[in-house]
């Protein structure tokens, strides 16, 4: 049989939702997304697609020219190198299709919690946390920020400060008091100034 017909391994079945690890939408979610956060994702797509792709192209072409490619290095590396790329840059332009853009400085000066609200909220022990919830593509949680189809966030929704809401947590279900909601003022792209980590 043709080399030309077959797999060279079985982890070069796309899986476009494991892209990068970030998790599926919920079956018929919308996919929010700060202005910020779409930005990002689309200097990435347009980075892949103009700069990264073709110097990979340009490699794998020119190792093809150096004779055996079973044995080289250079041709199977780029080989795979692009297949990740293109992976990933079938992932962004789905996800950027479906993207719905939203403006959390749309509410700026409001306190109830809609997405884009940095939340502070504290528990029964008076232990106070600060989130900002964003997008599933483009949350850091190490920057504090949970996706809106989080549990946290998903309890958070449409509450006001001071309202309290409860929580499932692995150690049973937790109250939270809505401490503090914040929102970016108008014109700067989605970015809160005063956002802080936890």
């Amino acid at each position: 049989m043709s080399k030309a017909f077959t797999r060279e391994t079985d982890a070069d079945v796309d899986d476009d939702e494991d892209a990068g690890g970030l998790p599926a939408l919920p079956q018929g979610a919308r996919n929010y997304m700060t202005p910020a956060g779409h930005a990002r994702l689309r200097t990435e797509l347009l980075e892949l697609l103009d700069v990264e792709r073709p110097k990979v192209v340009e490699v794998v072409s020119w190792a093809a020219k150096n004779g055996d490619r079973s044995e080289n290095g250079d041709y199977l590396y780029g080989k795979k190198r692009l297949r990740e790329i293109d992976r990933r840059i079938r992932f962004l332009t789905k996800r950027l299709d479906i993207a719905e853009v939203v403006d959390p400085s749309a509410h700026h000066g409001h306190d109830q919690v809609f997405f884009g609200a940095t939340v502070t909220y504290a528990n029964r022990r008076g232990d106070e946390r600060t989130i900002t919830i964003k997008g599933i593509d483009e949350t850091d949680n190490l920057a504090g920020e949970v996706s809106w189809v989080a549990p946290i966030a998903r309890a958070l929704l449409r509450a006001r400060v001071g309202d309290e809401v409860s929580v499932a947590t692995p150690g049973g279900v937790e109250r939270l008091e809505v401490v503090e909601v914040r929102y970016p003022a108008p014109g700067t792209g989605g970015h809160d100034p005063h956002a802080r980590p936890t």
